[in-house]
């Protein structure tokens, strides 16, 4: 009798120890997404076999993939970020007036810089949250993004330079973020300036950031952009889509970085990743698929159906389109993450430009 109550304690004790797990597993992982499973098949078909995929490739190979196999000799976020900012400084065909300016709201200073083209309105607005993992990028870096949408909508963009990771905690992008938008709200190119419309859009981190945008002005009752433009948005960090793992040798942007964390088991990853983030990973400050989806702008979404994000984005439209929200996803195929930065090599960058001008000038 005596061996059966240890037995039974012991018993009791493990039992609750599962509990306790799987409610920590839960609270970090949050509630399954599969319901937003759905099978979208490229939207948009590129030769897998192109010229400019090549060149692509090579590119994605000499910046991404060699520097991540050989980190103990290119390590260093200085030359992460220089090569991001060059690949912006390098495009002498990309012709605007790139204006500096200071977000200056709730106690911060966040420096941006406009980006302005011939005839633009300085009351028709595009706030851009640049990506790069939210360690690397600035408004340098991706002005193939802003230039190709400033043209085509003659809207002002203003980029904010938000603080990166790692000298600065995950919640800085946020606080920078909501500063801005704050600001842009009242201030334009020229100074203080009433708003005629808005639009908010961000690649990757930066989609990350423009989808938690939405979500917070809506419940801070604060004006609601007219209309939101991503690109290859991160709106799930706790990495739960099928695509992280069935497009892991395709996608050459993203894989260097996120296939050795796909390695770790799920829950010691899920709490590395909590102490990194400072927030659960399936809170939707930093994981904005799991916030409620009602009452939110138009929304357009691009990516590729060969990258590590599909499912983030896929999943995100579809919980927005459940929530009642308008939304729509555009998919290209054999493109790599982030593929409209090419629009220097690759027609289907040309062509998402194009599809989101059309969107975007509905609105604006």
């Amino acid at each position: 009798m005596f061996h059966l109550a240890i037995l039974g304690s012991l018993t009791t004790i493990g039992a609750g120890l599962f509990i306790a797990y799987r409610g920590t597993m839960r609270a970090l992982g949050g509630p399954s997404l599969k319901r937003y499973d759905r099978k979208h098949e490229p939207d948009y078909i590129v030769d897998e076999n192109s010229r400019p995929l090549e060149i692509i490739d090579a590119y994605l190979e000499e910046n991404f993939v060699k520097p991540a196999q050989y980190a103990t000799a290119t390590s260093g976020w200085d030359a992460k970020r220089a090569r991001f900012d060059n690949a912006g400084l390098n495009r002498k065909d990309l012709k605007a007036e790139y204006r500096d300016d200071v977000v200056v709201m709730d106690g911060l200073h966040v420096p941006g810089r406009w980006t302005l083209v011939d005839g633009y309105n300085p009351n028709k607005r595009i706030l851009y949250y640049h990506g790069g993992a939210f360690t690397a990028g600035s408004d340098i870096s991706h002005r193939a993004i802003t230039v190709n949408l400033a043209k085509r909508t003659k809207a002002a963009i203003f980029v904010p330079n938000y603080r990166l990771m790692p000298e600065n905690p995950r919640s800085a992008p946020i606080h920078d973020a909501q500063a801005s938008y704050k600001w842009i709200l009242e201030n334009g190119p020229e100074g203080p300036a009433p708003l005629q419309s808005l639009a908010i859009s961000g690649d990757s981190a930066g989609g990350n950031l423009t989808h938690m945008i939405a979500n917070w002005s809506r419940d801070n009752n604060l004006r609601q952009a007219d209309a939101i433009y991503t690109l290859s948005p991160s709106t799930d960090s706790t990495a739960s889509g099928a695509s992280f793992h069935e497009n892991i040798g395709k996608d050459k942007m993203l894989s260097p970085l996120i296939g050795p964390l796909l390695k770790i088991p799920r829950p010691f990853l899920l709490l590395g990743m909590k102490k990194q983030l400072g927030f659960s990973p399936a809170n939707p400050i930093v994981s904005p698929v799991f916030a409620d989806l009602s009452n939110l702008p138009p929304t357009l979404v691009q990516a590729s159906s060969d990258e590590l994000l599909r499912d983030d984005c896929i999943r995100y439209v579809t919980k927005m389109k459940e929530s009642g929200s308008p939304a729509t996803l555009q998919l290209w195929n054999a493109v790599p993450h982030v593929f409209q930065i090419f629009d220097d090599v690759l027609p289907a960058s040309t062509e998402a430009f194009d599809l989101a001008a059309e969107f975007l000038n509905t609105y604006l």
